[in-house]
């Protein structure tokens, strides 16, 4: 079970939102960078990196920041946040990216996420975060009337090589993974999946462990590790 820091960007400093509430922000870094440095030091195999204003704007926001972790990072790197264009794409994966994860693009332009994944094959992840069974986008601040394993179904048939799965109601609560959702939702897939939302605990962590056979290949760690519960 890969273990994941997650560094979400807002206004260039490191944050956490509650629940995907950009209202309920809690700065823990004036400086990203700094941040990925410790997490790799601390033995992390891959960063997960999210431009917050770009995902709520639709294009890139914080790339200069992202870049610079880019060059600083000895590790894979994986990266989302507004990127709804081909050239966003070739931008962070010829800058260092391992992965590129599309979030509203992939549920409002299946065509464009087809046409990524022949482009890039086994580079683009989807992002889909659900509340209360329905996939919501746009910063996670529109629920549409897709459900999470309709998306996630369609995600894969277009060729995504990886989904991040975030119960939204979860994320930054530290209440623990939805493991009934977590894993009905691996199930369904036959590309990995990557669990979000909720991890306070080593306990929690553990409680994936069983689901590594049925997809669940790691784990996005954020608020936990910010604030040294984990």
């Amino acid at each position: 079970m890969l273990i994941i820091p997650a560094i979400d960007i807002r206004g260039g400093k490191c944050v956490r939102l509650f629940q995907g509430d950009y209202g309920k922000e809690t700065v823990y870094a004036d400086d990203p960078v700094e941040m990925a440095r410790r997490w790799i030091a601390q033995g992390a195999g891959l960063l997960h990196l999210v431009d917050l204003d770009g995902a709520r704007a639709g294009a890139p926001k914080n790339r200069e920041t992202l870049h610079r972790i880019l060059e600083a990072a000895s590790i894979p790197v994986q990266i989302g946040g507004g990127i709804r264009a081909l050239t966003d794409i070739e931008d962070y994966l010829s800058s260092g990216a391992s992965r590129v994860i599309l979030g509203t693009a992939a549920y409002a332009d299946p065509g464009f996420l087809a046409a990524a994944c022949r482009r890039w094959p086994g580079q683009i992840a989807v992002d889909i975060a659900g509340r209360s069974g329905k996939a919501a986008v746009s910063g996670w601040v529109q629920e549409t009337a897709m459900s999470v394993l309709e998306l996630g179904r369609r995600c894969e048939s277009l060729g995504a090589s990886w989904i991040i799965y975030t119960d939204i109601l979860r994320d930054g609560a530290q209440q623990g993974i939805n493991l009934e959702s977590t894993r009905s939702f691996a199930r369904s897939l036959q590309i990995p999946v990557i669990a979000s939302g909720g991890v306070s605990t080593l306990g929690d962590i553990a409680s994936l462990l069983p689901l590594e056979g049925e997809g669940v290949r790691g784990v996005i760690v954020g608020r936990a590790l910010y604030a040294g519960t984990l």
